[in-house]
């Protein structure tokens, strides 16, 4: 997704219902094909992936509610079959909207433990000074799973398993070993500064944690869908890593040395990447600030920086 595009995105993640209705109009479903039978949909909000097998269709998030239409389409464009599952790679609502409007339709929906609790409940996101409501019954996963879970449809295992404290604390990789493709979920964004949401359990030590889990199930010829941004490979991953950890490094040096965030956002700690990663709906000030708040809160509540 263009970064300005993210930027918006996540506005509308966080906006009201009614807010994000508007703007929706124009928005086109892209279809992407990456192996036989496996698909990215892209539209607004996050990446979708798409299986589709001879015993139903699966899919991976389902972004907004007034696009589930647009995207049903976009599914029957390439298959007959219907959509028997949706896994949410986490709770957020650019990958979680469209759960109520396909449950209706007869899709399961399925995500990690977490996912079902937050999604129940009001969220409060101080850093944007949101608070998200609880969602209705009808758009809560119906299926929860707490460590892994495997689909066996048709010819194809999909393989999706939790990974903790990253970019929440119900982040799933969806894995289809078959064709070697991998369904990031917002554990990455590529070509842009990751949103870490440290109010629901996230943290850049888990995020680099879940990026080393990905990286054990990639080889050169893997294709990974990021939550955002475009498709990326082994190598692609790598970088993103190397960024993180180095980040996440310098960070914590000036973190533990006592210096306030003043101090550190003077010294530029992100600067040779910003070019590359920094044009996204955080600028490089403010994910440096979403950082230090994150770690300062885990210092405050006791969890340290070992997640």
């Amino acid at each position: 997704m263009h970064p300005k595009r993210t930027l918006l995105a996540m506005t509308l993640l966080l906006a009201s219902p009614l807010t994000f209705a508007q703007g929706m109009d124009e928005v086109e479903i892209g279809v992407v094909e990456l192996r036989e039978s496996v698909f990215m949909l892209t539209g607004r909000g996050g990446n979708i992936g798409l299986v589709v097998t001879e015993d139903g269709a699966f899919l991976v998030d389902d972004q907004y509610a007034p696009l589930t239409d647009r995207i049903v389409a976009a599914v029957e464009s390439v298959t007959d079959q219907p959509i028997r599952f949706v896994l949410n790679t986490h709770w957020h609502g650019d990958h979680t909207g469209g759960n109520e409007n396909l449950a209706e339709r007869g899709t399961l929906v399925v995500a990690h433990d977490n996912v079902r609790e937050r999604m129940s409940s009001e969220q409060v996101m101080e850093f944007f000074d949101r608070t998200v409501p609880a969602s209705p019954d009808a758009a809560l996963p119906v299926v929860t799973f707490n460590d892994a879970i495997t689909f066996h449809l048709g010819e194809h295992t999909i393989e999706a398993f939790h990974v903790a404290h990253a970019h929440t604390d119900g982040d799933s990789i969806v894995r289809l070993p078959e064709v070697n493709v991998i369904h990031a979920g917002d554990v990455i964004f590529y070509g842009l500064y990751p949103f870490i949401d440290g109010e629901s359990g996230g943290s850049l030590p888990g995020l680099i944690a879940a990026v080393d889990r990905i990286a054990e199930a990639v080889d050169e010829d893997t294709i990974i869908i990021p939550g955002h941004g475009p498709l990326m490979g082994q190598r692609q991953l790598g970088q993103y890593r190397d960024m993180l950890a180095t980040v996440h490094e310098r960070l914590r040096a000036r973190v533990d040395a006592g210096e306030d965030l003043e101090t550190i956002l003077a010294a530029d700690i992100t600067a040779e990447y910003d070019n590359f990663w920094g044009a996204g709906f955080l600028p490089p000030e403010r994910w440096v600030e979403l950082l230090y708040t994150n770690m300062t809160r885990e210092a405050s509540a006791g969890h340290g920086h070992a997640h």
